[in-house]
């Protein structure tokens, strides 16, 4: 598995780009599916929250939501100009905010164990050095 590390405005592209990439295809080929982009937005949470680089891991979190919202555009129908679109769009993110909050916590607890978690080496006799 590759490991890149993104900067914080990498890994808000990356997840924004994908996002709006799978609801194009969720539209496309699951007939706009709410359920199946959620599906969808949950293994991006963990990648974008495993591949930001230590310095800026507290921006996944953060950005993860707007990369929700920039991708559920086609899958609501929001893409059209009129009021009908608009509230197609505000209903798809109340109605799907479960999926939301769950693929944001789950980035939020990856980022918070990457954080926390020791840097402990170990030295050629096993011991472990701080």
């Amino acid at each position: 598995m590759p490991n890149p590390r993104l900067t914080g405005l990498g890994g808000g592209l990356f997840c924004g780009a994908v996002m709006l990439l799978l609801g194009g295809l969720d539209a496309v080929l699951f007939g706009a599916s709410p359920t199946a982009y959620g599906v969808l937005f949950l293994p991006v949470c963990v990648l974008t929250a495993l591949w930001v680089r230590k310095g800026d891991l507290l921006t996944a979190p953060v950005v993860l939501p707007i990369a929700f919202a920039v991708g559920l555009i086609p899958v609501a129908g929001g893409g059209s100009e009129s009021a009908g679109g608009l509230m197609g769009f505000v209903t798809a993110l109340a109605t799907q905010a479960g999926w939301l909050y769950g693929g944001t916590l789950v980035a939020a607890v990856i980022v918070l164990v990457r954080r926390i978690r020791p840097g402990v080496r170990r030295t050629p006799s096993g011991r472990p050095v701080r």
